[in-house]
């Protein structure tokens, strides 16, 4: 696990600066403290730098940049490759030497075997950069579902790539400005929409696609895997064998990454997801699992707290159990770091006790985890997910079926009774849209509309984020070979909420403490695997996560798997009635007063009636202030 950056010189420009590299570098030692290197060309016209988190091969051996025998490649990687030793063996029966135990050194043979296809041989997650001198190009590729990410931005003298941002606004060249349209779909999806960052000249590459930049800085981006290609759906399973699939395929996911060199464990939340982990990693070892936990301080946030059922799945499986808690003061101390490490919003208040518990496990001596994420999304695991499935199923196409006046009648008279949400999806049928846009929505069409400025509106134009939604339907549409709305529903959010929000909050927040976070739900051929299954297997009655439910039972206690779910949350509502909202309500109204982007009268209301909403605004705030007005952090929270 590392961090990548480097620079290709543009035709007619300068050679690339060592030190502007170096001080790239330097920015992201938190993701590799272990070890650096860099590899600048003869003539200085491409740059490679990697800070490295030694966890296979921990050796000097085990340096980036790697290159190939002949030093015609050069390889900084971020990741794990989980199948490299057979990749390896592989590799060496065609006539390939190493000189590493480490998964990096296998990209470039892999490279010179298969090109740009190598990324098919490659099980696990990853970014990386392969320089190809003999060709004079640069390959970027992200893993495919999108566990690391890698961002890529143009100045007038060079390309530039990273695993954060931040690397990237070091060049002197690249202006800071809002990407007004990124902002838009920010409102509603709490992140940006690959390839776009708030950064308005900023990009990042989406999941599952690879990058070809030529040396005359031309790029070619493209998509290499989707998880229906090769298409496993089988429908002659019995509910009981594709109950006994599941567990035998996530037994070998959970398998492949315990492959370290260094502690491993995991994070428990006491959830079924997190306590199966546990169970199948305490399966496969001869000593207790290092189990991390975080709760929150204070008798009013006491329903919030999951840590009893930690603790009795600790003890179920005799780990070695840690425990850490945090409370307002902790959350309102660690904003400015949380916005610098987010690089841009993340607007998921778990971002918190998320740096907290990866925190607990590195100052413990542990440098990998295991994490729960992808469950939920696979085998619908949200409430609100059913409340969906259960009104597509009959209510929503009844509205649909009503002509345009009546649905738009429905519409006026039902304003005063229902809430934003409801209004939404109100909106969305009379328009003929999308029921589903993903699991984590915020505002909608017209909320958006209400608290943002007539200039902004202006910008923006005729803008709507159905038309991210419509494209992955489309996508769906096309390659689904036996669709139904649940495999609809779990595309969507493979493709916008776990890259881009879920899947970033767990790489930024476990990153900024040096700990690799593992994800073995989302073993690909898992996940193929699983969206493979029909929706009556899945969720029969739409019982949320009954699948999964049958496949883990007798593995961990029944009383965890029968509880009602929790989640992981925070209690920001609750927070905002002291200090924290009036740091929001400072901040917002003095944004408001020398920007315009927002309506002071529409956020007030927002305000006043402590609505998590808030929590989404201010982060974009204090991004802002940070990396626009140039703000020093230290300076980010004042409260008047």
């Amino acid at each position: 696990m590392c961090g990548i950056c480097g620079l290709l010189k543009l035709p007619g420009q300068k050679p690339i600066s060592r030190d502007m590299l170096q001080q790239m570098s330097d920015l992201i030692s938190h993701r590799g403290p272990d070890d650096a290197g860099t590899y600048v060309s003869p003539n200085a016209d491409i740059g490679l730098a990697n800070r490295r988190l030694s966890i296979i091969d921990p050796s000097d051996s085990g340096r980036q940049p790697f290159t190939n025998e002949d030093g015609n490649i050069w390889v900084v990687y971020n990741g794990e490759t989980y199948n490299y030793a057979e990749m390896r063996s592989y590799l060496q029966d065609r006539g390939h030497s190493f000189h590493s135990n480490t998964d990096t050194e296998i990209i470039a043979h892999l490279y010179e075997e298969h090109g740009v296809d190598c990324v098919r041989y490659m099980r696990g997650m990853f970014a990386f950069a392969l320089w190809d001198q003999s060709k004079r190009r640069l390959f970027l590729a992200r893993d495919r579902l999108g566990i690391k990410p890698v961002y890529y931005a143009y100045t007038p003298d060079a390309f530039l790539f990273a695993s954060e941002i931040k690397c990237l606004l070091t060049h002197p060249q690249l202006k800071r400005a809002v990407n007004d349209e990124a902002l838009y779909h920010y409102l509603t999806f709490l992140t940006t929409p690959a390839p776009q960052t708030l950064f308005k000249d900023i990009f990042k590459l989406p999941s599952a696609h690879r990058a070809i930049i030529n040396s005359d800085g031309q790029i070619h981006v493209e998509e290499y895997w989707d998880v229906f290609d090769d298409s496993n759906d089988d429908a002659s399973y019995s509910d009981a064998d594709q109950a006994d699939r599941v567990v035998d395929a996530l037994r070998e996911s959970v398998r492949l990454r315990m492959v370290s060199d260094v502690p491993f464990g995991a994070l428990l939340s006491g959830g079924m997801d997190s306590s199966t982990n546990v169970s199948l990693m305490a399966a496969e070892m001869n000593r207790p699992v290092q189990t991390f936990s975080i709760g929150y301080q204070g008798d009013d946030v006491s329903d919030y707290n999951e840590i009893g059922y930690a603790r009795q799945v600790a003890n179920r499986f005799g780990a070695e159990h840690h425990e850490t808690f945090i409370g307002r003061e902790d959350l309102i101390r660690f904003l400015p770091d949380l916005i610098y490490h987010q690089d841009e919003p993340i607007a998921d208040p778990v971002c918190v006790p998320l740096y907290y518990v990866c925190k607990l496990a590195k100052d413990n001596g542990t440098s990998v985890v295991q994490v729960g994420e992808g469950a939920d999304e696979l085998f619908g695991g949200y409430w609100h997910w059913q409340a969906v499935l259960r009104l597509n199923q009959g209510p929503w196409q009844a509205f649909g079926a009503l002509p345009r006046w009546a649905r738009q009648l429905t519409l006026q008279l039902s304003r005063p009774m229902m809430n934003d949400l409801r209004m939404e999806y109100l909106r969305r049928g009379v328009a003929g849209e999308e029921l589903f846009w993903g699991g984590a929505i915020a505002f909608g069409e017209d909320s958006k509309r209400e608290i943002l400025t007539d200039e902004t509106l202006r910008r923006i134009g005729d803008l709507s984020s159905h038309e991210i939604v419509q494209k992955y339907r489309s996508n769906f549409d096309a390659r689904c070979p036996n669709p139904d709305y649940l495999k609809w529903m779990s595309y969507l959010d493979l493709h916008m909420r776990l890259p881009e929000l879920l899947l970033m909050r767990v790489d930024k927040m476990s990153m900024a403490t040096s700990v690799e976070a593992r994800v073995p739900f989302l073993d690909h051929e898992f996940v193929q695997l699983v969206m493979g299954i029909s929706q009556s297997q899945k969720m029969p009655g739409l019982s949320t996560k009954h699948l999964l439910k049958q496949a883990v039972k007798g593995l961990i206690p029944d009383h965890i798997i029968n509880r009602e779910k929790q989640g992981f949350r925070v209690p920001i509502s609750r927070w905002f009635a002291d200090t924290l909202g009036l740091i929001a309500e400072q901040k917002l109204r003095d944004f408001c007063s020398r920007t315009d982007y927002f309506r002071w009268s529409a956020i007030s209301k927002l305000i006043y009636r402590q609505d998590e909403l808030v929590w989404y605004l201010l982060n974009f705030v204090l991004w802002h202030e940070l990396w626009i007005e140039g703000v020093p952090g230290d300076e980010l929270i004042q409260i008047r």
